[in-house]
């Protein structure tokens, strides 16, 4: 099992940084424009990002799995998106770096799980959506190579153990889109890890 403790709440803060450098790039027109993610447009996927920090920071205070899915779309955002998000990410770090925190178990939707993997969890979420939202509003979509190889090599183990997960053949696609299996043979990482998430990059989303 990859000892996802070492260095997890930098990597956690980098993909939340990749991801708030696009957010601030989104403009006035472009909030209700699609997404790869097809049920949600740019100011939804901007709110399940921010919602999702705050629903695993309830989850470690003791939350149900049932309450982070009835809070899954609620409003996180208010009037200033890029303010609320920033503060999630703050809060979601400050949560996980705590004594303790990471040997936590948790009541997540698909399986209990200890705060390290969720946290794990967490960072490869954001990370994928930080691609989402760069092709939504037309922004740069190379994502940090570093976080790219981390969950290129670590994918079986951050969900490991889990109902359900992006790799698996019998997946129902709830919570992770399908992958078409379409990859040119000399895909980069970066494409071959989303084409596993269920992403198309190489023909849109």
């Amino acid at each position: 099992m990859v000892d996802f403790s070492e260095g997890l709440i930098d990597r956690f803060v980098l993909a939340g940084t990749g991801f708030e450098r696009r957010l601030g790039a989104v403009r006035s027109e472009q909030w209700a424009w699609p997404t790869p993610c097809t049920e949600w447009n740019v100011r939804q996927l901007i709110n399940h990002v921010t919602r999702g920090n705050l629903n695993y920071v309830h989850l470690l205070q003791g939350g149900t799995s049932a309450e982070f899915l009835r809070l899954r779309d609620a409003d996180a955002l208010g009037t200033d998106p890029l303010g609320a998000y920033g503060r999630s990410v703050r809060q979601c770090a400050e949560a996980f770096a705590a004594p303790g925190a990471f040997q936590r178990v948790l009541d997540y939707p698909l399986g209990k799980v200890t705060g390290r993997q969720a946290l794990a969890v967490r960072t490869t979420d954001i990370t994928i959506h930080t691609w989402d939202l760069a092709q939504a509003i037309g922004a740069d979509d190379n994502l940090d190579p570093g976080l790219v190889a981390w969950i290129d090599g670590s994918l079986e183990e951050i969900y490991a153990d889990l109902a359900e997960t992006p790799t698996a053949a019998g997946t129902t696609n709830r919570f992770f889109a399908a992958s078409d299996g379409a990859l040119a043979r000399d895909a980069s990482q970066q494409h071959r890890l989303l084409n596993r998430m269920g992403r198309t990059p190489e023909h849109g989303p």
